[in-house]
């Protein structure tokens, strides 16, 4: 099968791990009939995109293009496309493909892909042309139809493009383990995606609880929709809530102590990890073994549970917090997200990349 025709168009990039990003021209497949190109309007900045253009994780390929929370406008469509028209608003998140026959693909759980990320939104492999793909740091980009989402009319744009990883990375573990009324729910760190995950559990109607290192966050997480804040390194704090969680979400990436969460759930509570620490953790197997606790990890979420989420955001009116950027102030923001100096998500402007 011979390859695509391509087209150039303007992006952020790194050629290595010590490098900073800085303008560059890429190339994109021209639509085949299945594909739908669209102008991205608005690029959330996760720290995923950080580690990977630092090839902290150890796959990176350069020159390297980050982002995966993708807001834009579809510009032109295959000729066999039928989800999609010219001008409508879309979405594109983590995933820009997948091997679309194992048994989680077919289950609508592409994260969970036998062939593994293969089809990421970057870092992953770009089945037409046989390089690395190349994410939403740039003007355009093309996708398959079946990877491309829909974003209600509602929703801030600019807002809601942190919903294709923040807001789907929490979304999906509160769903799987039927966080509801009537249940207590924990959201362990208030960053980019604990902010987020406090709003969901407070529209899905349990009674939330946020725990946080930062006594000056106990304000901003009462307006999110925390209805109580625990600050963690007080012991009387967190011996007062041992045994009576039903749900704990863990948002943390950095270094913390699990086993103090574990002691907090009800019998048959589930504390499950989204964030990524780079170290691994100790488990003690007690607080498991007493209770018939559960510790578990969940990864962004499927297609269908990603739309689902997003019709739920317009419903409900959620978007996430943000500070707006320059495409050309990218450097600085990800010395600033190191930091935590950000809430709760940076979104570039790409009409500032022309």
């Amino acid at each position: 099968m011979s390859k695509p025709v391509c087209y150039s168009t303007k992006a952020y990039s790194t050629p290595s791990a010590s490098s900073k990003l800085g303008a560059t021209m890429i190339e994109r497949r021209q639509p085949t009939p299945t594909d739908v190109q669209i102008q991205i309007l608005y690029c959330g900045v996760c720290h995923s995109d950080l580690h990977y253009a630092r090839n902290e994780w150890h796959f990176t390929q350069y020159p390297a293009v980050p982002g995966h929370e993708i807001v834009g406008r579809v510009t032109a469509t295959g000729s066999g496309v039928q989800k999609f028209k010219v001008g409508d608003t879309v979405g594109v998140g983590c995933l820009v493909d997948s091997c679309r026959t194992c048994p989680n693909c077919r289950s609508g759980l592409e994260q969970y892909c036998n062939a593994g990320m293969a089809g990421g939104t970057y870092g992953g492999t770009e089945k037409h042309l046989g390089s690395p793909t190349l994410g939403g740091y740039s003007q355009s980009i093309v996708v398959t139809e079946d990877f491309v989402l829909r974003i209600p009319a509602n929703l801030n744009l600019a807002a809601a493009a942190p919903l294709l990883c923040a807001g789907i990375t929490t979304y999906s573990p509160m769903r799987h383990w039927k966080v509801g009324p009537g249940q207590k729910v924990g959201i362990v760190g208030l960053g980019g995606l604990g902010h987020m995950a406090v709003k969901f559990a407070k529209a899905f109607g349990a009674h939330v609880v946020l725990f946080t290192t930062s006594p000056g966050k106990v304000a901003d997480a009462k307006r999110l929709g925390a209805h109580e804040v625990v600050v963690s390194t007080d012991e009387k704090q967190m011996a007062a809530q041992t045994g009576s969680f039903d749900f704990i979400l863990d948002a943390v990436s950095a270094a913390h102590d699990l086993n103090a969460y574990f002691n907090l759930l009800k019998r048959d509570g589930n504390l499950t990890l989204v964030g990524a620490p780079e170290k691994p953790l100790p488990v003690a197997a007690f607080p498991l073994i007493m209770r018939r606790r559960s510790f578990s990890g969940s990864l962004i979420g499927g297609l269908p549970e990603t739309q689902e989420m997003l019709d739920f955001c317009g419903q409900h009116n959620i978007t996430s917090d943000i500070e707006m950027i320059r495409m050309d102030q990218i450097n600085d923001a990800y010395e600033r997200m190191l930091k935590s100096d950000v809430k709760y998500r940076f979104v570039i402007d790409m009409a500032s990349l022309t």
